[in-house]
């Protein structure tokens, strides 16, 4: 899932998950999920393919069980957020991504997304929320394939309580 990329990237592949979404392959994104994605062009240019069935954590040999879709998208225009890159929340969850050809990388940047989420949600300082999450994150690994490698942070909302 995702919108039309900066226009400044010109033409690109759909395997590589960027900034735009795309090729994510995070099995939270199902049913009752929420992808928060920014948009960068006039209407967003949502699109949405590469259904699964059934895929694991790290999408290791470049396949799932690849699948058509059928179902309901739900668009809202939110204003009141500022995103550069995609995030998501589940039900229990918020969860923040990484892409990058270097696996490090990507878990440095979900990680850093996550403590600016976590800060926004609770009022901790930066240090402290990196010690919560430390204690009550989970840090999974979306995919090994298509070029960038994906990391996603995924922290329970119950974690999150504003600080006194």
């Amino acid at each position: 899932m995702g919108v039309s990329p900066p226009k400044a990237w010109g033409a690109i592949s759909s395997i590589e998950p960027r900034a735009h979404g795309g090729n994510l392959d995070v099995k939270e994104l199902g049913p009752g999920a929420t992808l928060y994605l920014p948009v960068h062009n006039e209407g967003g240019g949502f699109s949405v393919g590469d259904g699964h069935a059934a895929q694991g954590d790290g999408e290791v040999c470049v396949t799932a069980i690849e699948t058509a879709l059928a179902g309901t998208f739900e668009i809202h225009v939110r204003k009141d957020l500022a995103l550069d890159y995609p995030a998501a929340e589940t039900q229990s969850h918020l969860v923040t991504l990484g892409m990058d050809p270097d696996l490090d990388s990507a878990a440095k940047a979900a990680l850093r997304r996550m403590v600016d989420r976590v800060v926004g949600a609770t009022g901790l300082s930066r240090n402290r929320a990196f010690m919560l999450m430390s204690l009550t994150a989970d840090v999974r690994v979306s995919q090994l394939v298509n070029g960038h490698k994906g990391i996603h942070v995924m922290i329970p909302k119950t974690a999150l309580q504003k600080a006194a």
